[in-house]
């Protein structure tokens, strides 16, 4: 699969760097397209926590403002950041390390965090809060969408996503990106 033409060139990059390392659970391009336009409204150090092989990251990259930001993106599998590293190597604003999301701890708070609610127990609002300035946004994605409150996924309350709509500390909204996925948009307050 190669990537379509009218994805910003840094994206088209990471998505056959993710071809050619065999990874296909990647950043939607729904995803992406809202990310970018997230971090051109931020200055500082934004973060990603589960690189992959770099897409979303790539997402990132392509919507910040020239010398405005810095992004910082952690990978606990060395082999898909080393190939997410190859995407940025000449880009002194981007760096990849390969590490558990917590090594990152040292290196915020960040303006805008991006992580994948897929990462079981580890995007509670308690583990992340701290690592977001006020005015900071996260965004956590791959969430099926849920029409009902509580949410539900597969017959079960979605404690994940209850957590993060109802705490008060966030300003919290879920955004379908596309019919069948969606995304939590939180501002630290």
């Amino acid at each position: 699969m190669s990537a379509p033409p009218e994805l910003p060139e840094i994206v088209a990059r990471a998505f056959d760097v993710s071809r050619r390392a065999g990874y296909v659970s990647f950043c939607r391009n729904e995803t992406g397209r809202l990310l970018a336009t997230l971090a051109a409204t931020r200055g500082g150090t934004m973060a990603e926590f589960g690189t992959g092989c770099g897409v979303g990251t790539a997402w990132l990259r392509s919507g910040v403002r020239r010398d405005c930001a810095r992004i910082v993106t952690a990978e606990l599998d060395e082999v898909l950041a080393k190939s997410a590293a190859e995407i940025f190597t000449d880009d002194p604003q981007v760096e990849v390390v390969a590490a558990d999301w917590s090594t990152l701890r040292d290196r915020g708070p960040f303006s805008l965090l991006f992580l994948d609610a897929e990462t079981p127990g580890e995007v509670t609002v308690d583990k992340i809060v701290d690592l977001v300035e006020e005015g900071g946004i996260v965004v956590v994605d791959d969430l099926t969408p849920s029409e009902v409150w509580p949410p539900l996924v597969h017959g079960r309350v979605d404690n994940l996503r209850e957590q993060w709509l109802t705490d008060e500390r966030f300003t919290t909204v879920e955004i379908m990106v596309a019919a069948d996925t969606s995304v939590l948009l939180a501002t630290r307050r």
